[in-house]
């Protein structure tokens, strides 16, 4: 479409395309549990949602005193997409969603997501998505950097050919609004107002341009967005 005002639209995967949060930090909270740290689910999203649980492992042992090991993530891992596997349902209104943008965009539209490989493809064939972004999918265990940093999204618009500063941003939490926002593109933040972890306030406060709630707006504004 000529007139689009973005050239792609690049997508967070956890709470923007799939509703996987609340089933990976049951699965976390419970393996906290068993090294002793006892959290409530809402506790544990508060303070892992948005970022990689191998990232937090300082965090995890000093409240544990226990080591981090590449074992225990590999177990962490196998028990979480278990769990994804039997329980994990899309956003609702999300399939449609990326199926418009793909057509609108010829196929400028990608994943670019803080978790593992292996589990986004996972989700995202659960979620009858995977064909969509086949071949433009982003992890950022594989960068560099993970979000906050920029390196998977910039990795995305580069994969497109697209300029950062002409891709959409679709996230959930100041986490990945945070590395959207370095990457120059502009950031929408998609904040249902049953989820605990995701504040409007703080996505403004992280350099979101609009938020919303219903995953069913997301094409209308972004068709009608005016850049700055």
């Amino acid at each position: 479409m000529a007139d689009f005002p973005f050239d792609a639209v690049l997508f967070d995967c956890d709470g923007v395309l799939v509703d996987s949060e609340p089933i990976t930090n049951r699965v976390l909270t419970e393996m906290l549990s068993e090294l002793g740290w006892h959290l409530s689910v809402e506790e544990t999203m508060r303070i892992f949602v948005g970022k990689a649980v191998k990232d937090e492992a300082p965090l995890i042992e000093a409240r544990t005193g226990f080591a981090i090991t590449t074992d225990w993530l590999m177990q962490f891992r196998a028990r979480r997409n278990a769990a994804l596997d039997d329980e994990l349902q899309a956003i609702a209104g999300a399939g449609a969603v990326v199926r418009s943008l793909h057509e609108t965009l010829d196929g400028r539209i990608a994943v670019a997501s803080g978790a593992d490989r292996v589990k986004v493809e996972l989700q995202l064939a659960k979620a009858g998505m995977l064909d969509c972004f086949e071949g433009r999918i982003f992890s950022g265990h594989e960068m560099p950097r993970s979000k906050p940093f920029p390196d998977v999204y910039l990795a995305a618009a580069a994969a497109l050919g697209v300029d950062p500063q002409r891709c959409a941003v679709i996230e959930d939490t100041v986490t990945g609004a945070t590395a959207g926002v370095a990457a120059g593109a502009t950031v929408f933040g998609y904040c249902p107002s049953h989820l605990a972890h995701s504040s409007a306030t703080a996505l403004h406060g992280a350099g979101v341009v609009r938020v919303f709630t219903d995953m069913a707006e997301l094409p209308g504004l972004l068709a009608e967005w005016v850049r700055g």
